[in-house]
């Protein structure tokens, strides 16, 4: 509506006019609008606009630095090639649910998988063994909270998905050889030891079924995130004690782990490998920890297969089927 008509004078904004006169014209029964100059609204939205623009550079920018959060952290240990058990460093988002989804998973993840290590850091600096048999016996834990509820799903009649329960079988007994190869060295000497890690799994199989039947996805790259500390700190600890790890002898449980003939549960947890394509060697204690650091990378990709796809596949089952096609 056109403002009242009456013998007192219109007040006029020029451009000398500060804030405070705005605001009080704001509150005016002439209204606002009536009284701000073109330019300056003009220049009003040119200011919001760039606000937005700036906002959403910023978005953009902090979600390529979740993306790119390990290979930063990571950049000391790079793994290897390939084909001596690298894996890709970057992050497969899959977001059916929406980016800001994905990004609130992944960040909580990166916070609690770093307060994790920030404690080991400080309770571990010196005792690599210990540290090794701590972060073995917590590794095994999220494979059987996933079969856990996999088991609940079947029962209630939900989905039924034998290859996830077999491929996540397959690692807990990978990690579990794992587990009888730190004890052998002597990292479950200490009483504390031993029950910093048991309380710690106890706690950690609750929050990872929780957190799977919340959303598996998310389970899946905290997992991911476990695996990738557990790699790099098993990568730098061979750079720092290389030579003298060779002058060791690897203990009986690996040899008979990995020089076992049957090697079926092995190739199992391999999903981004054809059975047969890895036999690792045994000759000292460095060939053992190059097995278990390159085991850790195979576990990283198996996790993030989990994130993308939504049925695993048996690495054998895919062979059969290719046996199978070829017939």
């Amino acid at each position: 509506c056109p403002p009242p008509q009456s013998g007192r004078p219109r007040l006029r904004v020029t451009r000398s006019t500060r804030s405070p006169v705005i605001s009080f014209l704001a509150s005016s029964p002439y209204g606002f609008v009536d009284f701000v100059p073109r330019r300056r609204g003009r220049r009003i939205r040119a200011e919001a606009t760039a606000r937005t623009r700036q906002e959403k550079e910023q978005q953009e920018a902090e979600v390529s630095a979740v993306e790119d959060s390990f290979a930063v952290r990571e950049a000391a240990a790079a793994p290897p090639p390939e084909e001596e058990g690298g894996f890709d460093e970057e992050l497969t988002l899959a977001g059916e649910d929406g980016d800001w989804v994905v990004r609130f998973e992944q960040s909580f993840n990166v916070f609690l998988t770093d307060t994790v290590i920030f404690i080991l850091d400080i309770l571990y600096r010196d005792r690599d063994y210990a540290r090794f048999f701590v972060l073995e016996t917590i590794a095994r834990v999220p494979y059987f909270a996933f079969i856990s509820v996999l088991h609940l799903y079947e029962t209630f009649g939900w989905s039924r998905r034998a290859d996830n329960i077999k491929v996540h079988f397959a690692e807990s007994m990978n990690e579990f050889h794992h587990l009888l190869i730190m004890e052998a060295l002597g990292g479950n000497s200490v009483w504390l030891d031993r029950f910093l890690a048991r309380f710690s799994a106890f706690f950690y199989y609750f929050v990872t079924v929780g957190m799977y039947m919340l959303s598996p996805r998310m389970a899946y790259h905290f997992s991911e995130c476990v695996e990738r500390h557990a790699y790099s700190t098993y990568d730098k600890f061979l750079k720092l004690n290389g030579e003298e790890l060779k002058k060791l002898p690897a203990p009986e449980v690996a040899v008979n782990y990995y020089m076992n003939e049957d090697l079926y549960m092995f190739d199992e947890f391999q999903t981004s490998r054809a059975p047969n394509s890895r036999r690792p060697k045994v000759d000292n204690l460095y060939d053992v920890f190059v097995n278990v650091r390159d085991d850790e990378a195979e576990h990283c990709k198996t996790m993030k297969a989990c994130q993308t796809h939504e049925t695993l596949r048996s690495p054998h089952a895919v062979q059969s089927s290719i046996e199978a096609d070829a017939e």
